[in-house]
């Protein structure tokens, strides 16, 4: 059978499966990602290595550790945790960056890590920009930075692939900004949620790699796992540069020099010949769950929000509704590269920031910075009233200098408008490209000279039905039930979120016992779920479910609760990760979903069925009153963790 760019991708980095099986979506992997990149959460992951008994990393070259978060904050402790990560990095051997080299995802670009055509890893959700590069870059949780750390492997199940075909080209004062901005509101129907995207066409040969790395960068905020480019000539020449600059700066600031040689260990001449020389491709015949296609010479300079990407309009339309603002950002690892700096001091040259706005600017790495500084970029931006920060994260993330408070209206250059992540929830927050919030800086206004608006949007999408395949055996490792009944306990609700299956209030209260979790667990979303659920049911949910925050509680407390697993039409990712990490299994079943949602409607939010499924992982089946439902084969990699308690005791049992 055919493979997809990201299945073949997964396929080199996968290990312990058989040797002749092929990967494809669906599929549960044990993995050796090239690199796992942690930031100032390395923090957090420290204590997780240790408690699981590992005094060494598996391979000290796979870790890359940056300080990139919180590097404003000057305080005692602040400072303390950041010589503890250093201190930690060094006496491992790990990769270190420390605060002020720039934000952890632009060091992985910069610096070789994320390599065309590997698998790279980092515990923060914006690891997608990886993909501009045409790496499979996808974010993990900190269980699983502490798995790699140890024993150099996690495990992964390849996401359903979407293919987005880009065809025509941009129009000049139109950036790849602009285009992601309108596929997350163009196609904001959660259509990719939790899919791998593989971009291509012939417009994708107009885009630079550093708007393919902005567009990649936000497809996590258009809900998708991964964004991968295709490796062509624009790919090598960038490489080829990049080799080039190196080469005539040294080696500064790099990590690592692996045999000494003053050649850098990851961005050299060889290793881009190489790799000009082995491109991979996706099959012509290879599935796709979706395929969308978007006419890039339709879309125009868009802003996103207020405090949703879901929602955007034309600047051209905003500019005649006089939306003033308060503050404007140039900050971020999606928009604030070289070119990205260079549009905004073209727009700022000659002219001043309105008086009452505040424009910060923060470039995403040293690198950047030095670059802009050479080329007189960042002097006109300071010269036009430019509030400058270090390189790195800050008031993205609601973090150091110039956040939102009650009521003011921002316009940024980041990648995330959520209500309330930039200062306060009563704030208002807008997402454009550096041009355009340059523009509004200086006007005092949303605002941007762009006079050839009103074109609609061509762009579609097709969903495909996977043909039915003789299914293969799946082999079952010794310890894991080939076959499990129960009785369906079913909850329809769509988008249910972890605060409904595990209150926020019990989160932080670390005394709860296993039997305390299990006696509120689904207290907000129907206080007789622990009345009617049984030991030894089956939950059946609705679709997304277990969406919103990344507590592990909302899975351990169902398990404590004795629910064998849960069943749904799709799962939120990183309620996947957490269930898996703690030995909880969950099955994608939309039929089953479906079917049940027809018989019992949404009158009751919890409905105890009289149902009795019998699910075969032998043969990927589950049976309910002699209807048989295909699910995707739950694999050894999965197997393992449940067999063994979860991540945390599998990796006991394997350092």
């Amino acid at each position: 059978m055919s493979q997809t760019l990201v299945e073949k991708i997964a396929q080199k980095f996968a290990v312990g499966s058989d040797p002749k099986h092929e990967v494809h979506a669906g599929d549960y992997l044990s993995i050796k990602p090239a690199y796992v990149m942690t930031h100032d959460n390395t923090g957090a992951v420290i204590p997780k290595f240790k408690s699981i008994g590992a005094t060494k990393l598996a391979n000290p070259r796979q870790v890359v550790i940056t300080l990139d978060h919180n590097v404003q904050d000057k305080s005692e402790k602040n400072l303390e945790k950041y010589k503890k990560i250093e201190e930690f990095a060094k006496s491992m051997g790990a990769d270190f960056y420390p605060a002020g080299r720039g934000i952890g995802h632009q060091i992985m670009c910069e610096e070789g890590y994320a390599w065309p055509l590997t698998m790279a890893v980092a515990s923060d959700s914006h690891s997608n920009m990886y993909g501009g590069l045409g790496c499979l870059g996808t974010p993990i949780v900190r269980t699983d930075a502490a798995a790699i750390w140890a024993t150099g492997r996690t495990w992964w199940q390849v996401p359903p692939i979407a293919k987005v075909t880009l065809t025509g080209k941009l129009r000049n004062g139109v950036t790849g900004k602009d285009l992601i901005i309108a596929l997350c509101g163009y196609f904001n129907h959660d259509e990719v949620l939790n899919h791998a995207i593989e971009f291509v066409g012939d417009g994708v040969k107009s885009l630079s790699v550093d708007e393919r790395l902005a567009i990649a960068n936000m497809t996590t905020e258009w809900g998708a796992l991964a964004g991968v480019f295709p490796v062509d000539e624009i790919t090598i020449q960038w490489l080829r540069n990049r080799a080039d600059y190196i080469s005539e700066r040294g080696l500064e600031g790099v990590a690592s020099d692996i045999d000494g040689n003053g050649i850098h260990p990851r961005v050299n001449y060889k290793r881009v010949d190489e790799l000009e020389n082995n491109i991979l491709t996706a099959d012509e015949d290879a599935f796709y769950a979706k395929e969308l296609t978007i006419d890039l010479s339709t879309i125009e300079p868009f802003v996103s929000g207020p405090n949703t990407v879901k929602t955007f309009a034309p600047v051209s339309e905003l500019k005649e509704k006089n939306v003033k603002i308060n503050k404007a950002y140039l900050v971020s690892c999606v928009n604030s590269r070289l070119d990205d700096i260079r549009e905004a001091a073209e727009v700022v040259k000659g002219k001043k920031v309105s008086e009452g706005v505040k424009f910060y600017i923060a470039a995403a790495s040293s690198e950047v910075q030095k670059e802009a500084e050479k080329r007189g970029y960042w002097q006109t931006l300071l010269e036009a009233g430019a509030i400058p920060l270090p390189p790195g994260c800050g008031p993205c993330i609601g973090l150091g200098t110039g956040l939102l408070e009650d009521g003011e209206v921002g316009i940024s250059a980041t990648n995330r408008n959520f209500k309330g992540r930039m200062g306060s929830p009563n704030a208002f927050a807008y997402l454009a490209s550096p041009a355009v919030v340059a523009s509004s800086a200086v006007a005092g206004k949303i605002d941007y000279d762009w006079n050839n608006g009103g074109q609609k949007i061509l762009g579609s999408i097709k969903v495909n039905q996977k043909k039915s395949e003789k299914k293969t055996s799946v082999r079952i490792i010794e310890g894991f039930k080939p076959v499990i009944e129960g009785e369906l306990i079913f909850c329809h609700q769509d988008n249910l979120n972890t605060d409904g299956i595990y209150p926020g209030k019990y989160t932080y209260n670390d005394d709860m016992t296993p039997q305390q979790q299990a006696e509120v667990v689904m207290e907000n979303y129907d206080p007789e779920f622990v009345k009617i659920a049984k030991s030894g049911d089956i939950l059946v949910g609705g679709f997304n479910f277990g969406t919103g925050s990344s507590r592990e509680q909302a899975a351990t407390a169902l398990k404590y609760k004795g629910i064998q697993l849960v069943v749904a039409g799709t799962f939120n990712e990183t309620y996947k990760r957490n269930a898996l990490n703690n030995g909880f299994l969950l099955i994608e079943c939309p039929e089953l979903v479906n079917d049940l949602k027809s018989k019992f409607g949404s009158e009751k939010l919890t409905v105890k069925t009289g149902l009795i499924a019998k699910i075969d992982f032998q043969n990927s089946v589950i049976n309910v009153n002699d209807k048989a439902y295909n699910i995707d084969p739950v694999g050894e990699a999965a197997q393992e963790l449940i067999v063994t308690g979860g991540l945390e005791e599998w990796v006991k049992k394997n350092i």
